[in-house]
């Protein structure tokens, strides 16, 4: 337990300040007329309203009553540390301040019990999460079951066969042309052993492939 306590500067100022601050509470109380316990009491009432106005804006930062109930604990606390520094005379006590001291109870309470019973901030409501469940089957009548029965459609007439394409007309060539293709041919046959095919004619004689294709047959 006391390995989890760090003892740093700021605890240790901490420390001194709330003692200090409970010793000036207590003279200040103890030269207003409240003695014995009684101005021990009023340090503790002082100090326990300014932890329940800090612990309430920590949940509520926009509460007014917080920041209300917290300046006056804190005014409390620093007028009896200033008032006992030497501005107050502590063996003349005026008469407000002894009005102010008496009245602190019965001011600390109402303050407590405002802060402890004050509603917080609702919290945002979470959104709704999509739901996981498969979607309900609903179940649908048979269609078959209503209304007439459909009649079969009729057969559709098969459509007429187009027309096969007419053969393309064989080109006319020269007999000129043939003549001299044939020579082409032979020289072609004497210098491979083999008949000229129609590319082979083509390119000899730039003519058409068609021309070509035509010249090839007859010399077949």
């Amino acid at each position: 337990m006391f390995r989890s306590i760090r003892i740093d500067a700021v605890l240790i100022q901490a420390v001194i300040a709330g003692a200090l601050s409970f010793a000036h509470l207590h003279d200040l109380a103890e030269a207003a007329g409240q003695s014995g316990w009684k101005a021990w009491a009023y340090p503790v009432s002082v100090d326990l309203l300014l932890v329940a106005a800090w612990r309430r804006l920590r949940g509520a930062r926009r509460d007014r009553s917080a920041w209300t109930w917290f300046v006056i604990a804190l005014v409390a606390s620093l007028g009896a540390n200033v008032a006992t520094a030497g501005l107050l005379d502590l063996d003349h006590v005026p008469a407000w301040l002894r009005i102010l001291v008496a009245g602190w109870p019965a001011l600390a309470f109402l303050g407590g019990t405002l802060l402890v019973h004050q509603p917080t901030e609702p919290a945002p409501a979470p959104a709704p999460a999509a739901s996981t469940d498969p979607a309900p089957v609903i179940d649908r009548p048979d269609v078959a079951d209503e209304g007439p029965e459909i009649a079969p459609a009729e057969p559709v007439p098969a459509l007429p066969e187009a027309p096969a394409p007419a053969p393309a007309s064989v080109p006319v060539v020269p007999p000129a042309l043939v003549d001299h293709a044939r020579k082409v041919a032979t020289e072609h046959r004497t210098r491979t052993g083999s008949d000229i095919d129609t590319a082979t004619l083509r390119a000899r004689l730039g003519i058409p492939e068609d021309l070509a294709g035509a010249i090839v047959a007859q010399l077949a």
